[in-house]
């Protein structure tokens, strides 16, 4: 277009030729001027101001890195961040302060902020610590209970809440309290309903895991596992992200049922839980059919307690800082140079051995042997 007008055609025809507006090819031949058309910038611009009307001076940025400068030379305090710069603009009146958000933005951009930012990883996948588990060939199911649950009345109920890592297959079970006998019977007829997983993962309470006064204590929930063929799992306390599939079902559970109705009664309360396991079980049955198999329990198959089965306990663990781990009533040395990090610890009931992995978010697929000891768990007669 420029070409065509400097050749002597009129804006019209130009304008007409090339389907624009004259005003558009006023505007081009308007910015190349008189040079030359390869010294041309031909590049959109903005059509607002070249600076924002705002921004701040670079007299006052300079000043302000010069502040800094002498707080942190001078300063008996050592203090050099944007609220100590703010207060030392206010004490010398300098008129014209910028903000301390404002402040804290010239650092930025000038380059001047000593911290450095946090580096985010990438998650481990769901069930990194077992690596069956991650691979997508077995199935965990992870089992919790909600306690400090009142009724109208004063009358007491805790719940005892299990969902599936990978299908999401979830049940709830509201009692008036939680016994291990309560969670033998309904992971029994949850197992003969649905079929039993490669895994189940329970937290360090009691019932989950028996009596901590003893030593090498089974549990009656894990000699249940144990029983089947299920592997009992037993999450590290104090720690976040190994439960998380069962707490975030805890709290679905307590905002779609608990928070949304009131109860006069425990019926009520299961009638409400069961509508809402319904409709969670139908919104995931894609994920559900989607999942590892699971496997069915024998026809005739009864629980003996007495009986202590071969089979692995599985017992997630962070070292002390000694390199200690303790499981089953004891403390057993692992590595000293492996203190405050996770292991994973399997009890192997028939070979009588500890072998003692290690465990990191950051490389999970790593999970090297670290040691290996012998260890029996005296067969007692168990108090049914």
């Amino acid at each position: 277009m420029v070409c065509a007008v400097r050749a002597g055609e009129s804006i019209s025809s130009v304008a007409g030729r090339f389907a624009v507006a004259r005003s558009t090819v006023r505007f081009w031949v308007e910015r190349a001027g008189d040079q030359r058309l390869d010294r041309v910038d031909f590049s959109d611009r903005s059509a607002g101001p070249r600076e924002s009307a705002n921004r701040t001076s670079r007299e006052t940025e300079d000043l302000v890195l010069a502040i800094r400068r002498e707080l942190r030379e001078e300063s008996p305090l050592g203090e050099c961040g944007a609220e100590a710069i703010a207060r030392e603009l206010r004490r010398r009146r300098v008129r014209l302060r910028p903000s301390v958000r404002t402040i804290g933005r010239i650092l930025l951009r000038r380059g001047a902020l000593d911290g450095r930012r946090r580096m985010r990883r990438p998650a481990p996948p769901p069930g990194w610590y077992l690596p069956d588990l991650a691979a997508g060939r077995a199935e965990l199911d992870s089992f919790d209970i909600v306690e400090g649950l009142v009724l109208q009345g004063g009358r007491q109920v805790e719940v005892l809440n299990g969902v599936s890592l990978h299908g999401g297959l979830a049940e709830s079970w509201p009692c008036a309290a939680i016994y291990a006998k309560t969670v033998v019977s309904a992971l029994t007829g949850h197992w003969r309903r649905f079929g039993f997983p490669d895994y189940a993962q329970f937290d360090n309470d009691t019932v989950f895991q028996g009596p901590h006064a003893h030593r090498d204590t089974v549990g009656r929930v894990t000699r249940l596992c144990l029983s089947l063929g299920v592997t009992p799992v037993f999450a590290p306390p104090r720690e976040t992200g190994f439960q998380a599939a069962i707490e975030n079902f805890n709290g679905r559970w307590q905002a779609a049922v608990w928070n949304r109705f009131h109860f006069d009664s425990r019926q009520a309360l299961r009638s409400q839980s069961s509508r809402f396991i319904t409709a969670h079980r139908r919104r995931r049955v894609a994920r559900i059919e989607a999942a590892p198999s699971r496997w069915e329990i024998p026809l005739h198959w009864t629980l003996d307690l007495q009986h202590l089965s071969g089979g692995r306990i599985i017992y997630l663990r962070r070292t002390d800082d000694s390199g200690r781990a303790s499981l089953l009533g004891q403390t057993f040395a692992v590595d000293r140079n492996w203190p405050h990090r996770l292991v994973r610890a399997e009890v192997a009931l028939k070979d009588e051995r500890i072998r003692f992995y290690a465990l990191r978010r950051r490389a999970p697929e790593e999970q090297p042997l670290i040691k290996e000891i012998s260890h029996h768990i005296p067969r007692k007669n168990f108090k049914e």
